[in-house]
C-alpha cells in the first residue's frame, strides 16, 4: 500500500480556514471515558484558563464507554457530566447524530478497539479526524483506518502529547553532530485487550520516534513481568532502545551523537500537542506524516511477535504485510 500525506480538498480547506478565522471550528467529541476528554475541553473551551488554545470549541459529544475495560465504563458518566455541565457540551445518543452539529471531530475513546468503527462515520463524512490513543487495537485495524480515510479524502492525524514536550522538541533541534541512536523510558502499563504496547507504551514509543524519526528494519523484544525492552535497528544501523516498565516510571530520553549525548527526563502536559491538532483541523495537514504514525504501530506490533517468537527479531516490513498492506 503506497500512503501519501491526506489533505483537504481545495474547497474544504478554504471553507475550514475562513471558518477558523470568522468563529471556533465546532468540534464533535466520541468517548468520555479517559481524562483527555475532560482536559482538552477545559483547554478549548475556557477562554479564561491559563492553557485556552483559542479557534476550535467542543459542542457535542457521544458518551461510548466499554463494558470490559473498568477503566472505561467507571469513568464515563463522571466525566459526561463534567464536560455537559462544566463546559456546556450537548451530549448525543449517536454518533451520527453528532455529524450534523460540528466541523471537525476527536476520538477520545479509552479503548483502541472501537476506533475503526467510530471513524468510518466521520470519514464517510468528509470531516476532519483527530484519533486519541491507541489509534487502534490492531495494526489491521489501523491500516484500515488509514486506507479509508485516504480513499475519502478525509484528513486524519493520531498522536501522543509527549511529542510536543517542550524539552523533548529541544533535544530534537540541538547541535549534537550525527544522530548515533536513541534511548526512550516510560511506563509500560498493559491491558489484555490490545497488543502490550499499544495501551500506553505508544508514549515512550512516540518520543523514540520522535528522535529517531521512521525507518526502522527489524525489532527484537524481551518482555518479563516487569518491563519491555525493545531494540529497534534503522535502515542507516542506528539504534533505538525502548524500555517500557510495566508499574510505571518517569519519561526520560536519551540521544546519541557524535558531538555530545544529551539525557532528560521529560516535563510538559497537553497544551502544545493540542495546538498542533487545532492546527491541524484549520489546515487538514497532520503533523506527523501517516507513514510515520502506522509505522509506529508495526513497531510495535512487531515487538508483540518477536516476544511471541522468543525474542527473535521481526522486521517491520514483514508485519505489515501480515496485517494488510506496507509503508512506501
Amino acid at each position: 500500500m503506497n500512503l501519501r500525506l491526506f489533505c483537504i480538498p481545495t474547497a474544504l480547506c478554504g471553507a475550514l480556514s475562513l471558518a477558523a478565522t470568522a468563529a471556533d471550528l465546532k468540534v464533535g467529541m466520541i468517548g468520555l471515558d479517559t481524562s483527555h476528554a475532560v482536559e482538552f475541553t477545559r483547554r478549548l473551551n475556557d477562554p479564561g484558563d491559563k492553557d485556552f488554545i483559542p479557534g476550535a470549541r467542543v459542542v457535542a459529544a457521544f458518551k461510548g464507554g466499554s463494558k470490559d475495560i473498568p477503566e472505561s465504563w467507571d469513568r464515563v458518566e463522571k466525566y459526561a457530566k463534567t464536560v455537559q455541565e462544566k463546559y456546556g457540551v450537548k451530549i448525543v445518543g449517536r454518533i451520527e447524530e453528532l455529524l450534523p452539529e460540528v466541523d471537525v471531530v476527536m476520538i477520545e475513546s479509552l479503548d483502541g478497539r472501537p476506533h475503526l468503527e467510530e471513524a468510518l462515520p466521520v470519514i464517510k463524512a468528509h470531516k476532519p479526524l483527530f484519533v486519541d490513543k491507541p489509534l487502534a487495537g490492531s495494526l489491521r485495524d489501523a491500516l484500515a483506518l488509514y486506507r479509508s480515510a485516504r480513499e475519502n479524502g478525509a484528513p486524519i492525524y493520531s498522536g501522543s502529547s509527549l511529542r510536543y514536550y517542550p524539552n523533548l522538541q529541544a533535544m530534537k533541534t540541538n547541535d549534537i553532530g550525527q544522530l548515533e541512536g536513541a534511548f526512550s523510558c516510560g511506563p509500560c502499563e498493559l491491558e489484555p485487550h490490545h497488543p502490550d504496547l499499544y495501551w500506553y507504551g505508544i508514549h515512550p514509543t512516540e518520543a523514540l520516534y520522535t528522535i529517531m524519526g521512521p525507518g526502522c528494519q527489524t525489532v527484537v523484544c524481551s518482555a518479563t513481568a516487569e518491563a519491555h525492552v525493545v531494540t529497534g535497528v534503522w535502515k542507516d544501523g542506528k539504534v533505538g532502545t525502548l524500555y517500557g516498565l510495566h508499574k510505571g516510571a518517569p519519561y526520560r530520553v536519551t540521544v546519541f551523537g557524535s558531538r555530545k549525548t544529551l539525557d532528560e527526563e521529560l516535563a510538559g502536559n497537553y497544551t502544545p500537542f493540542l495546538r498542533q491538532v487545532v492546527k491541524f483541523f484549520q489546515t487538514g495537514v497532520a503533523p506527523v506524516p501517516p507513514e510515520e504514525t502506522l509505522e509506529i504501530y508495526a513497531f510495535m506490533e512487531a515487538a508483540d511477535e518477536s516476544k511471541r517468537q522468543g525474542g527473535a527479531p521481526v522486521k517491520i516490513s514483514d508485519v505489515m504485510q501480515k496485517n494488510g498492506g506496507e509503508l512506501k
